[in-house]
């Protein structure tokens, strides 16, 4: 969908590694290796975003890191397109927000780390889910993003334990 409106694929990368998740840094290097692209054209994209003031930067040692600039105007208008264009809003809408049982709801994987993939990993946490209903959800959000969907279920108490290992990026709570 965003490639209809953004042609460069880099560009594309770039905004959902640094936008999807505002936690996310990285740099020239790493984006090179992930991305399985030139460093000249990624280079150039990052200082695009970075003249734009889309992107910030800052030295670590030999590497200069980039990063989300959250407080610019738009970095909540472009985080919102990304969520829909993954299709994270239909599952909320779809999952989360219809369980009672589900306390919160994470993004692991890929897309937590802001990369690109066709399967989006959820964590489901709370303490008595319904196994059979969230299937039932889960295939009909599937059908909406044309994208498959891996979900865990952990208890509250499990969440330190699991979540020291694993990246994760929050997209739902149930506020109590």
């Amino acid at each position: 969908m965003l490639d209809a409106l953004i042609t460069s694929k880099t560009r594309i990368k770039i905004l959902l590694k640094f936008f999807l998740n505002k936690d996310n840094k990285s740099y020239l290097r790493s984006l090179e290796q992930e991305f399985g692209e030139s460093s000249n054209a990624i280079r150039i994209e990052l200082n695009r975003f970075e003249e734009a003031g889309l992107l910030k930067s800052h030295l670590e040692g030999n590497k200069k890191y980039y990063q989300a600039n959250i407080s610019h105007p738009l970095f909540s208008e472009i985080h919102s397109i990304i969520i829909k264009m993954i299709g994270i809003d239909k599952i909320i809408e779809n999952i989360a927000q219809r369980l009672k049982q589900v306390d919160a709801a994470y993004l692991a994987g890929n897309f937590a780390q802001g990369l690109d993939s066709r399967i989006i990993d959820i964590i489901l946490v709370g303490e008595e889910i319904d196994g059979k209903l969230i299937n039932q959800y889960i295939q009909k959000a599937e059908k909406l993003i044309n994208r498959k969907i891996r979900y865990i279920h952990i208890k509250q108490s499990e969440m330190n334990e699991y979540f020291a290992n694993t990246p994760t990026l929050l997209i739902w709570t149930n506020e109590k």
